[in-house]
């Protein structure tokens, strides 16, 4: 056998080799990696239905469809929400309640913000200690007819001054100061072109018992009462009862109010 033969055998004989351990290579599956260690899976959240607030519901306004069930943490449930578990039948029976105050989208419902059966929405959202008396004023000075509930205003009073059984100019002055509105008998609608706004003519303050006689008796002596609407700024200083003095009989300052024949006067006494 020639040499040429012998080298030509050679090569074959390699190429046959390679090709064999490449093929054994590419058959043989690639040894798999160690997992590591998750640890223990992690417990279930546990969930409980809670009742929640679907849309937002104006204060005095009917909840109706705005309730729905809503899964909520079970370590974040508090006694004051309401869970289907302790009031299956919740939903329906509180559609009809009214909203003692503005509720939210998402909040938990609470009962304490609803109005209790038999009670009326004035005397429900009238704070321990209050009064809610209604008052007229004059429609045409009070802020443009845009002070709305929960506003702060300050009661002015106009009368005529009499001196000697004479009429004598006019007396203004401000007789309560930083008092809540609870409602006020005007509507606020949309149209096309705008707000419009219908002015009211009675106004029902919260009041103290003192300020309620003040504002009584101011009722009868005024000619006007107006409602100076205030600054939202303003509504955190104390409420001031600078009309005392209708109900002391000491008059203003330096002297005394006589009543005679309907008539009022404040007559001027020595220092």
């Amino acid at each position: 056998m020639s040499k040429s033969r012998i080298v030509i055998l050679g090569v074959a004989v390699l190429a046959a080799l390679g090709a064999g351990y490449v093929a054994k290579n590419l058959t043989t599956p690639a040894p798999q990696q160690p997992v590591a260690n998750a640890g223990p899976e992690e417990p279930a959240i546990d969930l409980v239905d809670v009742l929640v607030i679907g849309q937002d519901v104006p204060m005095g306004t009917e909840l109706g469809s705005a309730l729905s069930w809503q899964s909520w943490p079970a370590n974040n449930i508090n006694a004051n929400m309401i869970t289907r578990n302790d009031s299956p039948e919740a939903l329906e029976e509180l559609r009809s309640s009214i909203a003692r105050v503005g509720l939210y989208t998402g909040e938990p419902l609470r009962r304490s913000k609803l109005i209790g059966e038999g009670m009326s929405f004035m005397s429900a959202i009238l704070p321990a200690g209050k009064r809610a008396v209604a008052t007229q004023i004059a429609a045409d000075t009070s802020a443009g007819g845009f002070i709305l509930p929960n506003d702060y205003v300050d009661v002015i009073m106009t009368r005529r001054s009499q001196e000697n059984g004479t009429a004598n100019g006019f007396i203004t002055e401000t007789i309560l100061k930083n008092i809540k509105v609870l409602a006020i008998d005007q509507a606020i609608q949309e149209d096309e072109e705008g707000r419009r706004v219908k002015v009211g003519e009675t106004a029902t303050l919260e009041l103290t018992p003192e300020q309620a006689e003040i504002i009584t008796v101011a009722q009868q002596m005024a000619d006007r009462l107006t409602l100076s609407l205030r600054a939202i700024t303003d509504t955190n200083e104390t409420s001031e009862n600078d009309g005392s003095y209708l109900v002391s009989g000491r008059g203003r300052g330096n002297s005394v109010r006589l009543i005679k024949s309907g008539e009022v006067t404040e007559v001027g006494t020595r220092k």
